[in-house]
C-alpha cells in the first residue's frame, strides 16, 4: 500500500469528482479541434481510473469501516445541507468499478464511434453520467446524494435516445418516466429521515441507527426509499423499464446501465435504509426477499422463453433480464439483515458488474461481427458459430457464461452463496421458515441460471443447424484492452474473495452493530 495523508486522499477523490464534470464542458467547447472530442474521454477517464487507483491504494485498509477521505464544507447553511464526501469499505469498490468500467467505455468508444450525432456530444454526456454516479457513491449528505442520483438520468436519457438503436424514443422515455417517479417517492423518504433525525448529515445518521425515529416514521421512510430504490435496481415488479432501455442502448449505455447505474439502488439501500430506519427495515423485509426471489424466478423463466429456437428472442434483452434475476440475490442478501447476507450483496453487485458489463461488451462486438442480436438469426445457419469461425471470441463468451450463472472459482459465486447463507440463518425477529422457502426458490433460480446460459452458450457458439459461413473477425487489439480487466477481475475475485470481504465486512458491522453474523 503505498502511504497517503489525509490531504492527499481528499485531493484525490475531489479529482475523480471534478474531473468528468470538466471534460465534459470541454468536450462541448465551440471549434474544438476533431482530436480533441476523439481523445478527451479517454484521456480524462484514464486520469480519473488513476486517481481512483491511488486512493484505494492509500486507502487505510486497517480501518476500512471509518470514513476517509472526507471533506466536509458547509454549502446551503439554512437547511444545514453540506458539501461532504468521504469513502469507506462499502463505497470504495464500487468508485473503482465505475471509473474502470467508464474508462473501458470510453477506449471502445474512441475505437468504434457511435452512429449518431455529434460524437463529441457522446463523450459529453458520457463523462457527466460519470461524475454523476461517482458522485453518488462518494456523497455523505442526504440532499447531496438525491441530487447525484438524479444527475445521471439526464445523459443516459441522451445515450439511449439520441444514439441508440431501434425503439429508442420509446425505450428512453420509459426509462425516464419510472425512474423519475421513482425518484420523487425516494425524496420523499430522504426528507423523512432528514427531518426525523434533525440532520441530512449521513454519518450522524447512521450512527444513530434510528435514534429520535418513531417506528411508524421509519416503516414510511423505508416503504418510500424502498420504492424509490427499487425502481433503479430494478426489483421485480417494478424492472419493466429495463429490458427496452438495454436493448435500445449503445453498447457503452448497456455496459454502464447494467454495470453501474443499477447498483445506485441497491447502494442507497445499504447506505441509507439499514442503518438509519433499522425499524422500518425488519418490517419489510420479508417482503423484500419475497420480491427479490420472485424476480430471481421470473428472470430465469423469462430467459428460458427468449432463448429458445422459434421465440424471436434478443440476446441483448435476454442479458438484460438475467440482471433482474441476479440482482435478486443481492436484494435477498439485504433482506436477511445479517452480516453475511448484506456482504454477499455487495460482493455480488461488484460481481455482476464485471461480468455482465463484459457480458454486453461481447453482444457489442457480435452485432457488429453479425449485424444481429436475434437468437435464431445467430443460431441459424450461417449465423455466428463462434467456435468455428472466432474461436478467441467464443472463448471468452463462454468464460463470461459460466462466470454469470455462478460457477465457483469465478466472481459470481461467492455473492449468491452468501446471499443463500444469509437466508438460511436471518435476522432474529424475521421469519426463518419463511427465509428457508426463499433459499429453496432462489436455489432452484440458480438451476433455471444455469440452463438459459449453457443454452445460450449453445447456440451462439456452435449453432441449431449445420452450415458453414466465412470466418468471422476474432477479438481485435482495443477489445483486448477492453474485455481483459475484467475477465482478470473476475478471475480474482473468485480465487481471493478476501480482496472484496475484508473491506467491506468492517463497515457493514457499523451499519448493523447488533445483527447476527
Amino acid at each position: 500500500m503505498i502511504p497517503l495523508n489525509d490531504t492527499t486522499t481528499q485531493l484525490l477523490l475531489l479529482a475523480a469528482l471534478v474531473l468528468p464534470l470538466l471534460g465534459s464542458g470541454a468536450a462541448l467547447l465551440p471549434r474544438a479541434p476533431r482530436w480533441l472530442g476523439q481523445w478527451l474521454g479517454v484521456g480524462v477517464t484514464g486520469a480519473v481510473l488513476v486517481a481512483t487507483l491511488l486512493l484505494a491504494a492509500g486507502f487505510d485498509h486497517d480501518n476500512p469501516g471509518t470514513i476517509q477521505a472526507e471533506s466536509d464544507v458547509s454549502w446551503i447553511p439554512a437547511l444545514d445541507v453540506r458539501l461532504h464526501f468521504g469513502v469507506d469499505g462499502i463505497s470504495l469498490p464500487l468508485l473503482v468499478l465505475t471509473a474502470l468500467l467508464t474508462f473501458l467505455c470510453a477506449l471502445h468508444t474512441r475505437a468504434r464511434p457511435p452512429a449518431g450525432p455529434r460524437p463529441a456530444v457522446f463523450v459529453s454526456f458520457l463523462l457527466l453520467l460519470e461524475a454523476g454516479t461517482l458522485a453518488t457513491f462518494a456523497v455523505l449528505d442526504l440532499v447531496l446524494f438525491f441530487l447525484a442520483f438524479e444527475m445521471v438520468l439526464i445523459p443516459m436519457y441522451f445515450l439511449i435516445a439520441r444514439w441508440g438503436g431501434e425503439g429508442r424514443g420509446p425505450a428512453a422515455w420509459r426509462f425516464i418516466l419510472y425512474t423519475v417517479l421513482g425518484s420523487v417517492v425516494m425524496l420523499l423518504g430522504l426528507l423523512v429521515i432528514g427531518i426525523g433525525g434533525g440532520t441530512f448529515d449521513m454519518v450522524e445518521l447512521a450512527e444513530a441507527h434510528g435514534a429520535g425515529l418513531g417506528h411508524g416514521t421509519q416503516v414510511l421512510a423505508v416503504l418510500a426509499l424502498g420504492i424509490g430504490f427499487a425502481v433503479k435496481t430494478p426489483m421485480w415488479p417494478l424492472h419493466s423499464w429495463l429490458p427496452d432501455a438495454h436493448t435500445a442502448a449503445p453498447t457503452t449505455g448497456s455496459v454502464l446501465l447494467a454495470g453501474v447505474l443499477l447498483k445506485m439502488g441497491t447502494y442507497g439501500l445499504v447506505r441509507i435504509a439499514l442503518p438509519m430506519a433499522p425499524e422500518g427495515m425488519e418490517t419489510f423485509a420479508p417482503y423484500l426477499g419475497a420480491f427479490a426471489v420472485a424476480g430471481i424466478v421470473y428472470g430465469s423463466l423469462a430467459c428460458l422463453a427468449l432463448g429458445r429456437p422459434g421465440a424471436g428472442g434478443d440476446l441483448k434483452r435476454l442479458i438484460a433480464y438475467s440482471s433482474v434475476g441476479h440482482m435478486g440475490f443481492v436484494l435477498l442478501g439485504i433482506a436477511t439483515l445479517t452480516h453475511t447476507g448484506v456482504n454477499g450483496a455487495l460482493f455480488a453487485n461488484i460481481a455482476h458488474g464485471l461480468v455482465t458489463g463484459l457480458l454486453f461488451f461481447l453482444v457489442g462486438a457480435l452485432k457488429e461481427r453479425t449485424g444481429s442480436t436475434d437468437l435464431d438469426t445467430l443460431a441459424g445457419a450461417g449465423g455466428a458459430a463462434l467456435y468455428g469461425r472466432a474461436p478467441r471470441f467464443g472463448g471468452v463468451l463462454v468464460f463470461a457464461a459460466v462466470a454469470s450463472l455462478g460457477l465457483p472459482g469465478l466472481a459470481g459465486f461467492w455473492g449468491e452463496l452468501l446471499a443463500l447463507l444469509g437466508a438460511f440463518h436471518p435476522a432474529d425477529g424475521l421469519s426463518r421458515p419463511a427465509f428457508l422457502t426463499f433459499l429453496a426458490v432462489a436455489a432452484f433460480g440458480t438451476l433455471l441460471t444455469a440452463a438459459y446460459l449453457l443454452l445460450v452458450v449453445r447456440r451462439v457458439c456452435m449453432g441449431d443447424t449445420p452450415g458453414e459461413g466465412q470466418r468471422l473477425p476474432d477479438l481485435r487489439g482495443f477489445e483486448y484492452a477492453a474485455f481483459a480487466p475484467l475477465v482478470v477481475l473476475t478471475v480474482l475475485a473468485g480465487l481471493w474473495p478476501a480482496v472484496l470481504l475484508d473491506l467491506t465486512d468492517p463497515a457493514v458491522q457499523n451499519l448493523l452493530p447488533g445483527a447476527v453474523r
